[in-house]
């Protein structure tokens, strides 16, 4: 699904079910280098289980053009766009990483059109390192291969993935190679790190979301730890966290796990 916004064109992946303005909405918004592929299982499933789903690429990403977002309140904007776009009062989030630092602060901005917030191996400040921010910009085949080492605590998923006998890693570095080719003007990359780095409105933004906000995270994630996420969750109004075996990549490393935390979270 192809939406206009703010002029450019946003795709959007809604699990290969029609938009239904009766029907509940969650957007699901992906980290620095990935796309909407990454949400594959829990998209589809909620899309066949009542929900409009928006797994969107950010704008500059895959199929989506516009230029990338510089910051996050950049990407938070696009969010909203998307929302004003297709008339949607209100909205569940679902952001993984850099995105779910989009996320929050989409619905601190916008608190009456977020109707839950999600959080998946999320952190704050969720800094970068110097030589990995070096890397992304002048050598990024090199940074990928940097940042999967870290983003994985195995090497095959379940099952319920992508299927029996993915190679995770790989599948995982083929994906950031081919979201970095996507745009051949911008590095977004180095811009996604930078966006993160220099994010510095966590607290004040937790404190002004009004709705549920759920915190999943990695126990063996070396990218953004359980741990730093405390900055966020001891904020959260009506928060609540669940731990799941599994790396930065949580989605795909344990699909089952996230899916049910958002099963759970979402029921009316």
């Amino acid at each position: 699904m192809i939406i206009d916004v703010h002029g450019a064109p946003l795709y959007a992946y809604t699990g290969g079910k029609p938009f239904d303005p009766a029907k509940p909405t969650v957007v699901f918004i992906h980290g620095v280098l990935n796309d909407h592929s990454v949400w594959i299982l829990q998209s589809r499933y909620l899309a066949h289980h009542g929900w409009n789903v928006l797994a969107i690429d950010l704008p500059g990403h895959g199929k989506s053009g516009g230029e990338p977002p510089a910051s996050v309140q950049d990407a938070s904007r696009a969010v909203l766009g998307l929302l004003d776009a297709l008339k949607i009062e209100k909205a569940a989030l679902v952001g993984h990483s850099f995105g779910s630092l989009i996320a929050l602060q989409t619905a601190a901005d916008a608190p009456k059109r977020v109707s839950h917030l999600v959080m998946v191996g999320t952190a704050y400040p969720m800094k970068v390192s110097p030589a990995l921010l070096d890397s992304s910009l002048n050598q990024p085949m090199k940074a990928i291969d940097m940042v999967n080492v870290f983003s994985h605590s195995t090497l095959a998923p379940p099952p319920s993935a992508l299927g029996p006998g993915t190679w995770l890693l790989g599948g995982s570095k083929a994906l950031m190679r081919r979201v970095l080719a996507s745009n051949p003007r911008v590095n977004v990359f180095h811009r996604g790190f930078v966006a993160c780095d220099s994010y510095d409105q966590g607290e004040q933004a937790m404190e002004r979301v009004q709705c549920p906000t759920l915190f999943i995270l990695g126990t063996h994630d070396q990218m953004t730890p359980p741990k730093a996420a405390k900055t966020l969750s001891s904020r959260a109004k009506h928060g609540q966290t669940v731990l799941l075996r599994a790396g930065h990549s949580l989605m795909t490393e344990d699909p089952d796990g996230v899916l049910m935390a958002l099963c759970r979270f979402l029921q009316p």
